[in-house]
């Protein structure tokens, strides 16, 4: 494994748009930790975000609009010469995706080329981290997902992050942009309060004494990452852009630990001490891929990446902070 490479943070000019989301709010604190110079692009305001409520966001620049919104891109990265930036900002809720496309597309596909068309105008930006996802490569026979395995993504929000990804890679190819992509697994960790979200949602219901809810059958396969984990390998790729071996790549990041919805929920039942707890299965979800679930050897072998936490460690994180969430 490649050590990690000399790179500084300090004081160099950031650009984190969907900055209030979970992953964004995550990311956002550890570059400000480490003496980056942030500027986040806000569009709602979001009282309840991680990044409010651990003061994060008074130790940043803050842009108020939509990441759709070309010009305001384009005035942000040279106004503050922005060197780095992670492309974050998304509708990620597949039932939102499902129920309302069009505010997907045009965030997720229409927010990518603004950005990528902004950075390619700024002399200033080096370095471009794009967020794809595992549904990206919608449903496949042969598991896990490679990095070379094609974009199959069929329903709304797949679809949205297929085009992204795409879109993002183009860029490199074509303009020799400085991209790359992450294709991540399913994140949790601190901050989501996306309550129909299957672990915010049980974590939710057991701390409250209820039996959890599961909408699919319980038979889902995917891969859960912890958002630590995931954070660091943002930083790494970004750190490494300058290779050639990074720069217009794709990157898998997961657990390689593949887990059906059920066995999540017990473990977290498990993690909570709640055995008497039972979940309620209601075979309701629709539009779902019946397994999905990386292999993330790319980014262990370029970027000396590596997963520190289990998945019972990330709960009993994640269920910390929930706790005392929720009794204030």
């Amino acid at each position: 494994m490649p050590p990690r490479f000399d790179f500084s943070w300090l004081d160099r000019p950031v650009f984190v748009t969907g900055c209030t989301g979970v992953l964004g709010s995550w990311l956002t604190m550890a570059l400000v930790n480490r003496g980056a110079a942030v500027t986040g692009l806000v569009r709602d305001e979001v009282p309840f975000s991680l990044l409010v409520g651990s003061g994060y966001r008074d130790r940043i620049r803050v842009v108020h609009g939509s990441v759709t919104e070309y010009e305001l891109l384009e005035r942000a990265l040279n106004e503050y010469e922005i060197d780095t930036v992670f492309h974050l900002a998304a509708q990620t809720v597949v039932p939102i995706a499902n129920r309302a496309p069009l505010s997907t597309f045009e965030t997720n596909i229409g927010g990518t080329w603004c950005l990528l068309e902004a950075a390619r105008r700024s002399p200033k930006t080096k370095r471009i981290v794009v967020a794809s996802s595992d549904k990206a490569y919608g449903i496949h026979t042969e598991l896990p997902y490679t990095e070379d395995a094609p974009l199959r993504g069929c329903h709304p929000y797949d679809v949205s992050k297929a085009c992204a990804d795409r879109i993002a890679l183009s860029y490199a190819a074509t303009y020799n942009l400085p991209v790359a992509v992450t294709r991540c697994a399913n994140l949790y960790g601190a901050g989501d309060l996306n309550w129909s979200r299957l672990i915010p949602g049980t974590i939710r219901s057991v701390i409250r004494r209820e039996h959890p809810i599961i909408r699919s059958d319980g038979t889902l396969i995917r891969d859960y990452l912890y958002i630590e984990d995931a954070v660091d390998a943002y930083l790494r790729l970004a750190e490494r852009l300058e290779s050639q071996d990074v720069r217009g790549q794709a990157f898998n990041v997961g657990m390689d630990d593949p887990k059906s919805v059920m066995e999540v929920v017990q473990a977290i039942i498990e993690a909570a001490d709640q055995p008497t707890l039972k979940p309620r299965v209601l075979a309701e979800a629709l539009n779902e891929i019946p397994a999905q679930y990386l292999k993330s050897e790319k980014a262990k072998r370029v970027l000396g990446w590596a997963p520190q936490y289990s998945l019972r460690e990330g709960l009993r994180e994640t269920m910390t902070w929930y706790r005392a969430f929720l009794d204030q």
